[in-house]
């Protein structure tokens, strides 16, 4: 186990605003927005050719530059993929070599930790698909029951600070469960979830057998990093479902979730969860609506897809902890979210998600994405937008502080090399101009993917 050699810095109070205050915090905001920005690109499990199939691997390397703490780094990173059957495996072999001294970044290879994490990840099957289901190193997207305490949850989102965590769930019939933890290197976030099917021992109507009870248990044991305080956070929570539609190409449940933050607020949500799959994977379409009864000091999906930015932040002395942020919620709330995903003959893919609070101006969240995996001969594309802080639809239009776009495109030079270029839009107040400037960033990369056909089949 490793600790962290000292305390962190006490959070001080937030005190009268100053202009000196808005530009940091507006600064905390486009570094935080960029960040936010590219943990959406990992989290999305996709190459240039589009998601992992069965039986399929594809190797992915690339060359370029980085610049890391004032370095600068030619980079050459290979990320291989294998699926084979319900087996996959993917591995991220980084190698940095300063542009002055032409060593290789000592800080990817100094620890026997950092040899483990080359390898990406390891599974077997396929999450809410299968049976059993299991993950090991970078979990992407982990998810909890319908969402409500952990939804899409990343631990790899510092690169310096990857780790190796776990999914584990297995499906019974009658009941079952789902379990995870981030961090083998040391006790960080681990919980799970539990469920049983009470009827399906006293009747065969096909729709009330599968009514389902769960109980959600996750605890986050030092956000910190420091174990000489005591700042750990736990949440837990029961839920019930009910499949109306369930079976191999269409499932739809109504549910319902109740969530307590220990020391802090309670939270109960209700909704409609849809999926649709098409035969030979022609499509998938998924649908999920949920209203929300929040408490004061309770924010729905805490650990979610930005934790590990959220869990212990400072930033130029502004607090923007999660912690603070819970305890800065000190009003009851109603709010709606909703999310649509789909994807058309693994090439056109859509998702998009949206949130807010009733009567709260400001309070609205967005995210869209696109991607289009070679749909065009030799051309792929993908583009994300975010936006927070929105009150009405022109607030999306509104480029500010809290706007993050990201477009890429990628032209395959031939069978096995792609040129990659990504440009990402972040904006600052500039205040000479009294306005929002855009803050451009460009990034080509030559990369190399070579996709192959592996085994025969499940």
């Amino acid at each position: 186990m490793q600790d962290t050699p000292s305390p962190p810095a006490a959070i001080p109070k937030r005190g009268p605003t100053s202009t000196s205050l808005n530009k940091q915090t507006i600064k905390f905001g486009v570094i935080v927005s960029t960040l936010l920005f590219a943990a959406h690109f990992s989290f999305a499990q996709t190459t240039f050719y589009g998601t992992m199939l069965d039986n399929q691997g594809v190797f992915m390397g690339g060359m370029g530059l980085a610049a890391i703490g004032g370095e600068t780094f030619y980079t050459i990173n290979l990320r291989p993929e294998i699926a084979v059957g319900k087996f996959g495996f993917g591995l991220d072999i980084p190698l940095r070599y300063n542009t002055q001294t032409g060593q290789i970044r000592s800080e990817d290879w100094n620890d026997t930790y950092d040899y483990f994490r080359t390898i990406r990840y390891m599974r077997y099957g396929r999450k809410q698909r299968d049976k059993f289901y299991t993950r090991a190193g970078a979990l992407d997207a982990t998810r909890l029951g319908h969402g409500f305490i952990m939804n899409y949850y990343n631990n790899s989102l510092l690169y310096d600070e990857r780790k190796i965590g776990l999914e584990l769930d297995t499906d019974f019939g009658i009941g079952g469960f789902e379990l995870m933890t981030s961090n083998f290197e040391r006790r960080e976030i681990f919980g799970g979830r539990l469920y049983y099917r009470p009827l399906q021992l006293v009747t065969n109507t096909p729709i009330i057998k599968n009514f389902a009870i769960g109980a959600t248990y996750i605890l986050d044991d030092d956000p910190d990093g420091y174990r000489g305080t005591d700042d750990g956070i736990s949440e837990f929570g029961l839920d019930a479902e009910l499949p109306i539609i369930q079976t191999e190409l269409a499932r739809l449940a109504l549910y319902g979730d109740l969530a307590k933050i220990n020391d802090f607020g309670s939270g109960q949500a209700a909704g409609v969860d849809f999926k649709l799959y098409g035969i030979g994977n022609a499509f998938e379409f998924g649908a999920q609506l949920e209203r929300r009864f929040l408490g004061k000091n309770f924010l729905p999906a805490y650990f979610g897809p930005f934790y590990e930015l959220e869990r212990n932040n400072v930033q130029n002395g502004v607090p923007s902890s999660k912690r603070a942020i819970l305890a800065a919620q000190t009003k009851e709330t109603r709010g709606t979210f909703g999310m649509l995903y789909g994807q058309v003959l693994n090439t056109l893919r859509l998702v998009g998600t949206y949130e807010r609070r009733d009567g709260i101006k400001n309070s609205g969240i967005l995210h869209v994405e696109a991607l289009l995996p070679e749909t065009v001969p030799k051309i792929a594309f993908r583009a994300m937008y975010d936006d927070k802080n929105i009150d009405t639809f022109s607030d999306v239009f509104e480029m500010d502080e809290n706007s993050a776009a990201r477009i890429g495109l990628g032209y395959k030079l031939n069978q096995f090399l792609i040129l990659y270029m990504d440009y990402i839009y972040t904006f600052r107040f500039d205040a000479n101009k009294n306005s929002y400037v855009v803050q451009k960033r460009f990034e080509p990369q030559l990369a190399l993917a070579v996709t192959f056909p592996v085994g025969g089949g499940r």
